[in-house]
């Protein structure tokens, strides 16, 4: 079957500074599929080309079987797009704002009441419907620009980053839209800050860096190619931290001098951590506490791009 989104040796230049590097994904029909990197890693730029609103330098795109250069309009009316940042009025309701995005989507005045009804309600907004949208808190807005997104039932969803700054409940409603989605078929394509979100919502994961894709494949893959398993030291002082770290040397995979904790990849059998504590601390006076906890995909994004997620989440492009 043709895949919902292929690319094929994607460059896009900025100033002549390259953001993209011959980019190749391939996402088959009805996956959820995140796109993780580090900022500046060329996540937003890639969405914006296959959504038609930016033109690659070079390379191919095509989603839902058509080319998104020569077949631009084609391409619009079997996606949709959430951004960002939120697209709406706020001098409508949050019923006007959804009957007005499906009237422009083409459908007749009684087709868009009845599909702004639908979508109000699938999104806990029913009770906020004739509310001015200058009114709704953050998450109220979020949700309502997701459901703007969804009115044109596409064939591919772009989610741009859509739970940034959203509380915990409203992010697990929209996680629960996206495996909805997914159940119906859609083929939805996220860009996320948060690694759990990618863990959870995503059959596969691409990790961008550089302008490349540096990894790929499923959340388990993805974990297994930097260990399975992590041994988390906290020392008990600034010295014994440094102490631990020339111990283990390249062994390392994750330190936090601040926190005074440092990580390194073991097997989990009691014979290795017991060499590894023995290791880090021969005296047994620097840990004040370990524990032993699987990888996570914060661990593939340090192995793999050298910074720690918590570095990455302010911007992209």
């Amino acid at each position: 079957m043709q895949p919902a989104i292929e690319t094929i040796g994607l460059g896009k230049s900025y100033g002549g500074v390259p953001v993209l590097k011959a980019v190749d994904l391939r996402v088959p029909r009805g996956e959820v599929f995140a796109l993780l990197g580090p900022n500046g890693s060329g996540k937003t730029t890639t969405v914006r080309i296959l959504c038609t609103l930016l033109r690659a330098d070079h390379g191919t795109a095509r989603v839902a079987g058509l080319d998104v250069t020569t077949q631009y309009h084609a391409v619009r009316r079997r996606i949709s797009l959430a951004g960002q940042h939120t697209a709406l009025d706020d001098r409508q309701t949050g019923a006007e704002n959804l009957r007005m995005m499906a009237r422009l989507a083409g459908l007749s005045r009684a087709d868009a009441g009845r599909r702004a009804d639908r979508l109000l309600a699938r999104f806990d907004l029913t009770g906020a419907a004739d509310r001015y949208v200058v009114t709704y808190s953050g998450g109220m807005r979020r949700r309502l620009d997701l459901a703007a997104a969804l009115v044109a039932e596409s064939e591919v969803v772009f989610l741009d980053e859509p739970t940034t700054g959203l509380d915990p409940r409203s992010r697990q409603e929209l996680w629960q839209v996206v495996a909805d989605l997914a159940e119906e078929g859609v083929t939805v394509l996220l860009t996320t800050q948060y690694l759990e979100e990618a863990d959870r919502l995503a059959d596969r994961i691409a990790l961008l860096d550089g302008g490349r894709v540096v990894a790929e494949g499923t959340a388990a893959e993805l974990k297994r190619r930097v260990g399975d398993e992590r041994l988390l030291l906290t020392m008990t002082d600034p010295a014994s931290h440094a102490e631990a770290r020339r111990r283990l040397g390249d062994r390392v995979t994750a330190d936090e001098p601040q926190r005074l904790t440092l990580a390194v990849a073991t097997d989990g059998s009691a014979p290795q951590l017991r060499r590894l504590l023995d290791e880090a601390d021969p005296q047994g006076r620097g840990i004040s506490r370990f524990e032993v906890r699987a990888a996570t995909l914060d661990d593939v994004f340090l192995a793999l791009t050298g910074v720690t997620h918590r570095e990455t989440e302010t911007a992209d492009v």
